[in-house]
């Protein structure tokens, strides 16, 4: 049985290897109810891997993870879930809308309700004109911008979207930051993946900080800057990692 009490996510004393190699070091944390959550680290820290062992598809070589309280499962947890993974899923042959109804459908909405709030969200994100185009003939931002809708469709409780902006120029990535900030503001949990520093520093309550799977930093933004000497979070990155190995973002420069 939950309580308020409960974080949306905990995890306890986490490992995970796979053969002789540990990606995971006796890691814990927890995300607070109503929070927007920074998941940070550079490729191969462990973010991946975690979320994956929270949602169940990787089994944990020790410890808990648990959403609300409870182990995850897609067809019995009681908290509702939208996951945006950094390697997107799309039907790319047919036409936007129709994909955005199947997926409304799938999450349990009545067909008329997921078309029409497929059509309004299109409207917001600039996309109306784009409803009955194939999706591969969409931009990959303009993909991204419907990939994402299909992720927060029912207003779900627990988001957790990696690098939700990449390849968005600035405009369309304040508009997502924008998003994100609404359906905290109706409630919403959101673990927010990605190597934009400034976005962190903008949108995250707290976060946390992976190298070679284990915890760097964690806590308030405000508190991890205090650990580092008031610097910035892409300056702590930098001194975390070091300057042969900046965020992913400013290698693909």
């Amino acid at each position: 049985m939950t309580t308020s009490q409960t974080p949306m996510i905990d995890i306890r004393h986490f490992s995970m290897k796979f053969g002789n190699k540990t990606v995971i070091k006796d890691l814990s944390f927890q995300v607070n109810h109503g929070e927007v959550f920074g998941f940070l680290g550079s490729n191969g820290s462990g973010k991946t891997t975690t979320i994956r062992a929270l949602l169940g598809l990787y089994e944990p070589t020790g410890g808990e993870l648990l959403i609300n309280g409870e182990v995850f499962s897609p067809s019995g947890s009681t908290t509702s879930l939208g996951y945006l993974p950094e390697e997107r899923g799309l039907y790319k042959k047919e036409n936007v809308i129709d994909v955005m109804v199947y997926f409304g459908k799938l999450k349990g909405m009545p067909a008329q309700n997921a078309r029409t709030w497929s059509l309004d969200y299109l409207k917001k994100v600039d996309l109306a004109d784009k409803a009955t185009t194939r999706l591969d003939k969409l931009s990959g931002g303009q993909q991204q911008k419907v990939q994402l809708g299909v992720t927060i469709m029912n207003n779900p409780e627990l988001l957790i979207l990696d690098e939700p902006t990449k390849g968005f120029d600035p405009v369309n990535r304040r508009l997502l930051m924008d998003i994100v900030a609404d359906h905290q503001k109706a409630g919403a949990t959101v673990v927010f993946i990605t190597h934009q520093m400034e976005e962190v520093e903008k949108l995250c309550d707290r976060a946390i900080l992976l190298k070679d799977g284990t915890a760097c930093a964690y806590g308030t933004i405000t508190d991890i800057r205090k650990k580092f000497d008031g610097k910035s979070l892409d300056e702590i990155f930098i001194t975390v990692y070091g300057k042969n190995d900046p965020p992913e973002e400013a290698r693909h420069a």
